[in-house]
């Protein structure tokens, strides 16, 4: 897999087809399984992945009363995760009416890897962007420095 650096992204973000599978684990459950999936760039972020609907066992998401706007993407709904006695809150967002440019992201869930038990892509864990804002996948072949610690809320 070719090294990628978050630097090299651009801005305003960029969609592309994902091109790998992505899957993620919460109670014991995989919540969501896709070869499907979109990925957004952004300069100093890593890739977010965006997950189709169909995708995702979208029966153990509750809409959560969160929401946020982004100034390229548009206007995002959160989503809570329920397995069983367990319950992640704000676990992922997606846009119903994303900006145009966005338009493949429509419905498609984005999950915080930080807020459920294990993200991979293809077989590589992931690790969570820094913050709790961002949701950005860290891979092996990523280099930063990452946007979203202390001290890179200006970056």
């Amino acid at each position: 897999m070719a090294q990628e650096s978050v630097w090299d992204y651009p801005r305003p973000p960029k969609v592309e087809n994902a091109s790998r599978r992505v899957r993620v684990m919460f109670g014991g459950l995989v919540v969501a399984d896709s070869s499907r999936a979109w990925r957004v760039l952004e300069t100093s972020h890593p890739p977010v992945f965006y997950i189709p609907p169909e995708d995702v066992r979208m029966e153990l998401l509750l809409p959560s009363r969160r929401s946020s706007y982004c100034e390229f993407k548009g206007m995002a709904s959160y989503w809570d995760l329920n397995v069983g006695d367990k319950v992640a809150k704000d676990v992922g967002w997606s846009y119903a009416n994303p900006s145009p440019g966005y338009e493949p992201l429509q419905s498609c869930i984005a999950f915080y890897a930080s807020r459920v038990d294990a993200c991979y892509v293809d077989e590589e864990r992931v690790q969570p962007q820094p913050g709790d804002f961002y949701g950005g996948w860290i891979t092996s072949n990523l280099m930063g420095p990452f946007k979203g610690g202390p001290g890179t809320k200006m970056w």
